[in-house]
């Protein structure tokens, strides 16, 4: 389905991206960026962490700062995304923006609540808290193994990604989980399959969330 032309939805869409390490989760972003804005919308590309000013700085300390505790590390990217939200996503959404982020909670629930050990439900219940509930239209999540992931990083790698073997395969079966218990939310795209591909599939499922937005 080919993504709605502007005048953008009288409600703004948020679209996240999820997955692994070297997923090519950035790509995507970038690539459905440049679609929707083609097609006339308003488009805001963000990150978590990093997606503000305060972001950048805690994304620094909690990537490649000093050791942290899982404890610290779960605190950190709430309050992280509780501003982004905050200074950020709802004023966009509330504008009409369709906004995609590289990352938002699920994250901390796969990472923190399961590669962490700390408890799914406890980091989703800390994550819904900071952002007042507010969840993604879309969820796109690029499945991949952790070990094609990693061939494909380069530089020196950040805390989470040096988290190993064991951590990165329950993060991965916390994302499958997830997006298995809600697919009206989630498209899982096999993140092997070529760039153009992935883009068009996202594409379609985008256009047809921005379609029912228009509508609603």
């Amino acid at each position: 389905m080919p993504l709605a032309d502007a005048p953008a939805p009288r409600r703004g869409l948020f679209v996240s991206f999820e997955g692994g390490d070297g997923a090519g989760k950035s790509t995507q972003v970038a690539l459905l960026g440049e679609r929707l804005a083609a097609a006339g919308h308003e488009v805001v590309l963000t990150r978590e962490p990093g997606g503000t000013a305060l972001g950048r700085t805690l994304r620094t300390a909690v990537l490649h700062g000093e050791h942290l505790d899982a404890r610290t590390e779960a605190l950190i990217y709430a309050a992280d995304r509780a501003h982004h939200v905050a200074s950020l996503v709802r004023p966009a959404l509330a504008r009409g923006a369709v906004v995609v982020t590289d990352r938002y909670l699920d994250s901390s629930v796969a990472y923190q609540g399961s590669g962490r050990d700390l408890g799914a439900d406890e980091v989703e219940r800390l994550s819904l808290w900071a952002v007042d509930g507010l969840l993604p239209d879309v969820t796109v999540l690029l499945d991949l193994d952790p070990d094609v992931g990693r061939g494909r990083l380069t530089g020196e790698p950040d805390r989470l990604e040096s988290a190993g073997d064991d951590f990165h395969r329950r993060t991965r079966e916390a994302f499958l989980g997830r997006a298995a218990a809600d697919p009206g939310r989630w498209l899982v795209l096999d993140a092997t399959r070529p760039v153009a591909e992935l883009a068009a599939a996202v594409g379609e499922r985008v256009g047809a969330a921005l379609a029912t937005a228009v509508r609603s």
